[in-house]
């Protein structure tokens, strides 16, 4: 088997000691020779400044091919344009494109009235431009926002056909959720690469709050496991176990990349990076 690809996401510190915490994560992700790394947006569009100041300098000081988040939350659409420019100025032209989360306390997406009125609209705007290599999220389970699962993947396929070029799927526990789904696209005419979303589980009780929020299921043996784990010690050893067995799963069935959301916190994706035999590449330069 052949080493996969990695990516990972990272989100924008809002703290000094934050800050520090992102800088540490691209440290020790770094050297597993990543194909590009994400830096996300917060609800709402909240970090939005923090987002674009984190990706020029990860684009700047580490090398990495960095690709910003970017959402139609509570800006014009010049306003949208004019981060994405900025972004194409300073070398970064990946944009993951997104409609985005509502704002805290509302659990409906209202967009600005001058702005995009969905992930669609952003992801032509961009397209248009001929600078950008777009990305984009899918959901092999259902959006808790859709009415079934059909309407998930019709919904991928116009993004896709308005520009994108690959999509990065939500987080999920078991492999054949993703194969159902991968092959639901393709009959559907999608032939994009769509990558799996891989969630080390860092904080059970946060994993299944994350969960509950974006309709992702948890199998009741995963469930088991945690509960059991959590109260005995052992979660980090459960967790780098599940993701490990779950990415090779992936990786049997074909799967040739595998994006990891971090949460800022890189051990145990490090480690299952290691188990699945992806370690550092260290050149040799200058040697007689």
């Amino acid at each position: 088997m052949t080493r996969p690809n990695v990516s990972f996401e990272f989100f924008p510190p809002k703290t000094l000691e934050a800050s520090f915490r992102l800088w540490d994560c691209v440290n020790v992700l770094s050297p597993l020779d990543p194909t590009f790394v994400s830096v996300t947006y917060g609800a709402g569009g909240t970090t939005r400044q923090l987002t674009h100041e984190a990706v020029g300098t990860i684009h700047k000081t580490s090398g990495l091919r960095v690709a910003a988040h970017l959402t139609c939350v509570d800006a014009s659409r010049e306003e949208t344009m004019q981060i994405a420019h900025g972004y194409a100025d300073v070398g970064v032209t990946d944009i993951v494109a997104l409609r985005g989360d509502p704002p805290k306390g509302s659990n409906v997406f209202q967009p600005n009235e001058d702005g995009f009125q969905s992930s669609i609209e952003l992801i032509g705007a961009l397209a248009d431009t001929g600078k950008f290599n777009i990305r984009v999220g899918a959901y092999p389970e259902q959006h808790p926002e859709s009415p079934n699962a059909t309407a998930d993947v019709v919904w991928l396929k116009r993004k896709i056909d308005a520009g994108a070029t690959s999509a990065i799927t939500q987080f999920f526990f078991e492999a054949d959720t993703y194969f159902r789904f991968r092959d639901a696209c393709e009959k559907a005419g999608i032939d994009a690469p769509i990558i799996p979303g891989i969630l080390p589980i860092e904080n059970w009780n946060g994993a299944r709050k994350f969960a509950a929020m974006c309709g992702t299921s948890i199998p009741t043996i995963v469930a088991d496991a945690f509960e059991t784990a959590t109260k005995h010690g052992g979660t980090d050893l459960l967790a780098t176990a599940l993701a490990t067995e779950l990415c090779d799963d992936l990786l049997q069935g074909g799967v040739e990349d595998l994006h990891f959301y971090t949460l800022n916190k890189p051990e145990l994706t490090r480690d299952v990076c290691h188990a699945l035999g992806i370690t550092p590449r260290v050149q040799l330069e200058n040697v007689a």
